[in-house]
């Protein structure tokens, strides 16, 4: 059996065979445990995804999708960069990438796995974050439900997923930081849904979800490993 998200990106359908699982337990679970092959998501994938699973699961996302998304340093990988230096990324802040991605393109592959005719535009602004570990995603779009409908469909996706959790207040990265949790909260504004997704991009976002996922190819239980203690106070 093989996790995998290097080398050729199996992460998106058109280099990956049948055998090929995304692996974001989120929207995979079951075909996970019975995969060979898993594909670990992207750190800010995984982030933007939980934040729109639970809408495109119910076919709701038709207007364009607005993403403002900051990572700390440890999300630039291992090359060396300018960037990447802490004397650069120390009281400083920078957008990268806007609206062409690398990660958009697995986004846009699972929301069409929930909703077939999903065609919405993702308009994503990813940003350089003064702190090391740890991704805020914060995202809106237009909806006709009520604020009340909206945390009963969030809470209602996210039953029974272990690490994946909707608070009822605003949330901040250091309850995240340190574990592989995924946390969202969910505000109505006019006609506007505002969704704020928090995950530790080097857990969650990376070697955490690989082995949550190993843990369901395995017959594990799915938390084997990942009882890790948030950075919060």
């Amino acid at each position: 059996m093989c996790i995998r998200d290097r080398s050729q990106d199996f992460r998106l359908k058109a280099n990956a065979s049948d055998q090929w699982v995304y692996g974001l337990p989120e929207l995979n679970r079951e075909a996970i445990r019975t995969a060979n092959y898993v594909a670990n998501p992207g750190c800010f994938a995984t982030c933007i995804q939980l934040a729109l699973l639970p809408l495109a699961a119910k076919g709701l996302l038709k207007g364009e999708v607005h993403i403002n998304a900051t990572t700390g340093s440890t999300g630039a990988g291992q090359s060396l960069a300018a960037t990447s230096h802490f004397s650069w990324r120390n009281n400083n802040l920078s957008v990268y990438k806007a609206f062409e991605h690398q990660h958009l393109n697995e986004i846009g592959e699972s929301l069409v796995q929930l909703d077939g005719g999903f065609d919405s535009v993702l308009n994503f602004i990813p940003q350089r974050g003064d702190f090391t570990r740890g991704i805020l995603a914060a995202v809106y779009t237009e909806s006709d439900l009520s604020a009340e409908e909206l945390q009963d469909l969030y809470a209602s996706y996210y039953e029974g997923h272990v690490f994946t959790h909707v608070s009822a207040k605003n949330i901040d990265l250091k309850q995240v930081v340190n574990t592989n949790k995924g946390l969202l909260h969910v505000e109505k504004h006019g006609n506007k849904v505002f969704v704020v997704s928090i995950i530790d991009n080097l857990l969650k976002g990376a070697s955490g979800q690989a082995v949550q996922n190993m843990n369901l190819m395995f017959g594990l239980e799915e938390r084997q490993g990942l009882a890790l203690k948030a950075a919060a106070f």
